[in-house]
Order: structure tokens, then sequence, then C-alpha cells
């Protein structure tokens, strides 16, 4: 007979795991069901932790829920750690945004207003500011925005500690991929996978962008969510003598990268944003580009090793926010669609799961992205 669970995980990338373990401490009895662990979007991701200088223009609904989630960071990274044993690499170190030339620095003091009229708590700073805070930044960079709010986590440590965490609070594991959900009734039953059915009350649908694509569910339930390429780069260097003290925004004649600095010297470089479909392939043109804008601000990159080029699939929503609460079908949750931000959302995510799955109340930052707001819509294909 199939093992009854609390709750089944459909989906082991950062989103699912923290739910996960978030529900097992909780005290349920708790399985995650992926081929491979921690090893998706998010052993490519950066690890930015970024409310301040990731804000856009039209997504200003999304700041609320950014900074709720970054508050809990500090303490879910200590909770975190103490369960799993291990470092996760979480530093508060801040963020420095900076203009490359006048347009580019015409953009920024309008994301500066922009910015303030928020309330965001950023700092305008002139050329020699800038330099000062990080010397390797080239001499020509004409200005900057020092958001101290924005942190950074290691993000392989990071997934690799949430297994840990998760393990030590008895979530059990079913390496394989799910076939389908079963509802009957108007409820979920539990998943099929690979000849194995597991029963449970309680399904959390975390797949990231594959989320769509699981079977069994009614057409006007499965989430709309659709792949986001992003192309990422990492380089290596000395810890002696660190290349940059924190994460480095660079916009270069209205193209934007980023640089994240990690103690053991290793720069991430990153990322393109492309609607590419379910394409994982490498490009020339994207390592050139990121490689040529990162030059320009930081000259001291082209002596660094490049040990590794990715490219990884973001999950977005048709308004690319996240996709997250109970769905019409009992005992279904979605968290999904995090695009940019699975990883500076996962703490508040985990929690709105968690609570949904014992009954509890959920976080309120987390009320207008349920997944009902898109009723009607089809699911990308």
């Amino acid at each position: 007979m199939p093992r009854p669970y609390d709750a089944i995980v459909v989906g082991g990338g950062t989103i699912g795991l923290t739910s996960a373990w978030r529900m097992a401490v909780a005290g349920m009895r708790v399985v995650v069901v992926d081929p491979e662990p921690g090893r998706g979007a998010s052993w490519v991701a950066a690890g930015m932790l970024a409310p301040v200088t990731e804000v856009h223009y039209t997504e200003e609904r999304l700041v609320a829920l950014a900074l709720a989630s970054a508050r809990r960071w500090p303490s879910f990274a200590a909770e975190l750690e103490a369960d799993a044993g291990t470092d996760i690499g979480y530093r508060t170190c801040g963020t420095l945004q900076v203009d490359f030339d006048d347009d580019d620095r015409a953009f920024s003091d309008e994301l500066y207003r922009f910015q303030c009229s928020l309330g965001l708590e950023v700092e305008k700073l002139n050329a020699r500011r800038v330099r000062q805070l990080e010397p390797n930044i080239a001499p020509g960079v004409r200005s900057g925005l020092l958001a101290r709010g924005d942190h950074q986590v290691q993000t392989r440590r990071f997934v690799t500690a949430l297994v840990a965490a998760a393990t030590a609070r008895s979530v059990e594991w079913l390496r394989a991929p799910v076939t389908a959900i079963d509802v009957s009734g108007g409820a979920v039953s539990g998943v099929h996978c690979d000849g194995t059915e597991l029963t449970a009350p309680v399904v959390v649908l975390a797949a990231g962008c594959w989320s769509g694509s699981v079977a069994g569910l009614p057409a006007g339930v499965v989430p709309p969510v659709r792949p986001v390429k992003g192309q990422i780069l990492r380089l290596s260097g000395d810890a002696r003598r660190p290349l940059l003290g924190r994460s480095v925004r660079g916009l270069v004649q209205g193209s934007s990268f980023y640089l994240v600095p990690r103690a053991d010297g290793t720069v991430v470089l990153g990322a393109t944003v492309e609607e590419r479909g379910y394409d994982t392939t490498v490009t020339a043109g994207a390592v050139y580009e990121l490689l040529r804008d990162a030059r320009r601000v930081v000259p001291g990159v082209s002596e660094l090793e490049l040990t590794e080029a990715r490219a990884g699939l973001r999950p977005g929503s048709p308004d690319n926010a996240p996709v997250v609460g109970p769905s019409t079908v009992a005992g279904l949750v979605i968290a999904t669609g995090h695009h940019r931000n699975g990883i500076l959302h996962s703490p508040l995510t985990a929690d709105t799961v968690a609570a949904i799955a014992t009954g509890s109340a959920p976080p309120s930052e987390m009320a207008p992205f349920g997944p009902t707001r898109f009723a009607g819509q089809p699911a990308p294909s």
C-alpha cells in the first residue's frame, strides 16, 4: 500500500526545499519529489537578496513583499545554519550600483527618485565616493547608488544546507519525476511518479517553470508560468586580494549586469534575461557581452579565471510576481513564479506554505499574490 504523508512537495528547488523544511519544523511528515533536489535554477542563481536594487517600474506592489521577506532573512539564515550544521555564506554587505556614462547616470537619477518615492533606503554617491568604497571600479565611472539593505547568500551552500536541514527534520526524498498529481472530488489525494504512488492530503506544487506542465490538474488550476532564461558566469580570483567587497550592479550604455563576490575569491557575473522557452544553451554572445560590460566598470575582471558558464530557467508569471497560495482544488498549494527573486522570497514563501498546510493564518504580505488571480488564463505552452 502507498505510504501516507502529511504533505508532498513537487519540486526540489529553493521554494520546494524551504517549504518542506518549514512544514517539517511544524511537525508534518513530508516527502520531496524531484530527480535532483537543489540542482535546478537554484544551483545557477547568484544569490542576491536585493529588495532595493531589484525594484522595477510597474512592479511597485512587489516592494512590500520583497522587504517583508528580506526582514526574515537574518533569523531564517540562523535557524537554517543551526539545523543544517553548516554556514550558508549569508553576507550583509550591501549593493553598489554604478553608472558608466552620463546617459546611464541620468537613468540612475530617475531610478533614485523612484526608489525614494517608495520609501526605500538608498544613498546617492559621486564618483569619488564610489571608488573609495570599491577601489577597483574604473576611474571613468560617473556615479553610484548604495543600497545597504541589499544582502547576498551563497546559493550552492544554501540549497545544500536546505537538503541537510530538511533531512535532519525527517523529510523524505523520492528522486524521480512526477508524472501526475491525483485529483478526485475537487481535492488532491497524492501524486504518481515513475510507477510509485504517494498519498497525502496536501500537495505543494513548487516545480519552478515546469509547474505548468505537471499532469492531472484541471485546466483552470494550472499555474500560468513560463521559463525565463538567464546566463551566468563564475570567475575565480584570489581570496587574499578580493576584487570587490560587496555586490556591484553596473549600467553600461543601457545594459545591466551584476558582480557578486564570494569570500573565497569567486565572483559571480550575470545575468541575461531571455524569453527563449526551455533552451539552456550557453551562447558566445551572452558570455561576450557580460564580460565586455563588466570589464568596462571593473577592469580587474579580465584577470580572473573563467571557471563556469551556465544557463538557468527562472519561473515567470504573467505579471512577473510570485504565484503562492491555496488553489481552487482542496489541498493543492501553489508556490512558483518568483522570476528573479526566488532566493529572496523563499523565507516568506515557505512560511506562507507551512501556514496554509497547517491551517494557520499565512503572512498578510503574500495575500495579493494568490494563484486565483489568474483564473481563466491559459498556462503557457
